[in-house]
């Protein structure tokens, strides 16, 4: 089964009242990239997640769980 990687990133971003655009410059990438990221469309390099994580001030595993069900949150079951 496809393992799927979810993430709290919105939900911690909000938390702190940063923007997508905030975050990126946090983090030294492009809001586009922090908006595919939250959606699940790109998966983070190690090194990203762990910048995400120090400039959230949480650790990696509160933003990022894996799921081996293989079933997607976006998908009807």
């Amino acid at each position: 089964m496809a393992e799927i990687l979810h993430n709290t990133l919105k939900t911690e971003r909000e938390r702190l009242e940063l923007t997508q655009a905030a975050l990126a410059e946090r983090v030294g990438v492009s809001r586009k990239t922090i908006n595919t990221v939250e959606n699940g469309v790109f998966i983070p390099s190690t090194i990203l997640a762990l910048k995400l994580a120090a400039a959230l001030d949480r650790p990696v595993e509160a933003l990022f769980t894996l799921d081996d069900s293989g079933v997607s949150p976006k998908q009807d079951t």
